[in-house]
């Protein structure tokens, strides 16, 4: 079942959009994993909020936003090839699908929606970071992600920085371009010898 995604600032969102958002974080973050923790910490008021509706229920929700790293703890966990970089990035986080609605692609779908926001808000050549827990490394990985520093604890759940780098994205594209042309000058070669060896042999018959 396909979903239909919005995107909304804090003061677009509906006292009903606010309510079934905290409500499925307090779901999976709070109950689900068993973890008491301060949700409501005021970063929703600038953060971009995204929500996936499938027959007008909400299935799953993620945040973006502008993340400060000056006097942030996060900030010594990055390595120091990060740390140059400009100290306010593009975040993503908060990102959830509801239990019943897993294994149906959702959450790819979502981080697909979020980063295509943030590049659209805050920039297409600026690195994009979250904090991941680590079971979901791979996942994170899948979509472009490296991870960058140690593991950490925040709220007692094992998490790592991971960040999504363009020039990762266009070295990718950079490869695929040179094998592709790689392969085509060894298929001309081949095609040159083949067409040698057919005018060889067409001689070979006349003498």
């Amino acid at each position: 079942m396909t979903c239909e995604f919005s995107i909304k600032t804090f003061d677009e969102l509906t006292s009903v959009d606010l309510y079934h958002i905290l409500k499925a974080r307090s779901q999976v973050f709070v109950v689900e994993q068993n973890c008491a923790y301060q949700d409501m910490d005021e970063v929703d008021f600038d953060c971009l909020h995204l929500i996936a509706h499938q027959n007008e229920a909400l299935v799953a929700t993620a945040v973006s936003f502008r993340l400060n790293l000056i006097n942030n703890p996060i900030y010594r966990s990055l390595t120091l090839r990060l740390r140059p970089i400009i100290l306010l990035m593009p975040a993503i986080g908060r990102v959830l699908v509801l239990s019943e609605h897993r294994g149906e692609g959702i959450a790819r779908q979502m981080m697909i929606h979020a980063i295509a926001h943030c590049r659209k808000k805050y920039g297409k050549k600026r690195p994009i970071i979250l904090s991941a827990q680590a079971y979901l490394l791979s996942f994170y990985e899948s979509l472009g992600f490296v991870p960058e520093g140690d593991h950490y604890l925040e709220d007692n759940i094992e998490h790592v920085k991971m960040v999504l780098y363009v020039a990762k994205k266009n070295k990718v594209q950079k490869e695929r371009t040179e094998s592709a042309s790689t392969t085509n000058k060894v298929l001309s070669f081949l095609l040159f010898i083949m067409a040698a060896l057919f005018v060889l042999g067409l001689l070979y018959l006349m003498i």
